[in-house]
């Protein structure tokens, strides 16, 4: 159990303040698919997107636990799951890269844009030809003078549309395994990047999704985060911070999930009842119940080992598969708990089930998880 202290307390609740502008509208604008440019600047003005980024670049100086224990809160308090989805995306993507394996060049251009989120990052990984299997991109960066030629194309990139910046991840040797990528930081108004048009989908659709194409994209060679072939390391380290950050906020939608079908399972009466007295309805409130409290343990008993400095590959897998198939399974009780109603737009409980299908999807698959996990164990 964290104690948490003061401090960490009074940010948490200092955010509440924000939620419910960020929430006014969140159907309206999900039926829309469209960014929420005015919510935005709430968040903006919140000082979330700081939060563990440090002071010199305008961040708050925050740990990874601190910034968890803020973000549950965002998800819990604010309605509008895509939004949320793209805080975490900008801040993780680009801003921890950056902070970690980032030169000092890329820090002070960079950072405090991130920081006060003047500038929108995304980050760029998966291809059409290779989703969950990263070392399979397709993207290459030449060495070029005193530079790199980008020659490729990216898919599914959060924040993409409406991204300023784009960490991107590209092949610099052909034959290097793990050891030929390399990160790139790429500004939007790079000559040779063509920036897609949003893409429908069918849950987060306030969080636009695009693709990237490049073509004889010339970036200088200060454009590299970290060393060349650090790439995958580089990603590895994003990849624990967005499971983390990403399904801590899954875990207050959770919760905020939960107690409305508490308060629901006793206020709707059914046969001369409240439908909670009802073993069938209690049955699947208790499940959403454990399997929130089970989800929300791994992911901060996770963190709390990866600051420790240890080993948590199988932790991470564990902890994105509870936090992702827990929130599936939660949403779709939640419409069964609330009957017909659950089934209207009006409710927001059908949106909900619309963004939790893309957790067992995004940040490696279930399928991926439960292999890396089965690998861990010696099978």
């Amino acid at each position: 159990m964290i104690g948490w202290n003061a401090d960490q307390t009074a940010l948490r609740q200092g955010l509440g303040r924000w939620c419910e502008e960020l929430s006014a509208g969140h159907l309206e604008r999900d039926a829309e698919g469209v960014f929420p440019r005015d919510e935005w600047k709430l968040v903006q003005g919140s000082g979330i997107l700081g939060l563990p980024f440090d002071e010199q670049w305008g961040g708050l100086g925050q740990d990874l636990l601190t910034t968890m224990y803020v973000l549950e809160e965002l998800g819990a308090k604010c309605r509008d799951g895509g939004l949320n989805f793209s805080v975490a995306t900008h801040m993780v993507s680009t801003g921890v890269p950056l902070q970690r394996f980032g030169s000092r060049e890329l820090k002070e251009r960079y950072l405090p844009g991130i920081c006060s989120g003047d500038t929108i990052g995304a980050h760029a990984i998966s291809e059409t030809e290779s989703g969950s299997d990263a070392l399979a991109m397709r993207t290459t960066a030449t060495r070029e003078n005193d530079g790199f030629v980008l020659r490729g194309g990216k898919s599914f990139v959060s924040n993409g549309p409406v991204a300023d910046v784009f960490v991107v991840y590209a092949r610099t040797h052909p034959d290097g395994g793990p050891l030929g990528i390399t990160s790139f930081l790429v500004e939007r108004d790079t000559p040779g990047l063509v920036v897609g048009a949003p893409v429908g989908k069918m849950g987060l659709r306030t969080s636009p999704l695009g693709e990237l194409h490049f073509d004889d994209c010339r970036i200088p060679a200060s454009a590299v985060i970290g060393r060349v072939g650090s790439g995958f390391l580089i990603l590895d380290h994003v990849m624990k911070w967005e499971i983390l950050c990403s399904f801590v906020i899954t875990t207050g939608q959770m919760r905020y999930r939960l107690d409305r079908c508490v308060e629901y399972a006793k206020e709707r009466v059914q046969f001369g009842r409240p439908i909670g007295s009802y073993q069938s309805i209690s049955n699947k409130i208790v499940d959403m119940r454990i399997g929130l409290d089970t989800a929300r343990k791994w992911l901060y008993d996770t963190a709390v080992r990866l600051t420790d400095g240890e080993n948590v590959t199988t932790d991470i897998a564990v902890s994105k598969l509870l936090a992702s198939e827990s929130n599936l399974a939660s949403a779709l009780a939640a419409v069964q708990i609330f009957g017909g109603s659950g089934y209207l737009t009006e409710y927001g409980l059908e949106k909900d089930v619309r963004d939790a299908v893309a957790g067992p999807i995004y940040s490696g698959t279930s399928e991926i998880q439960r292999n890396r996990i089965a690998a861990m164990m010696g099978l």
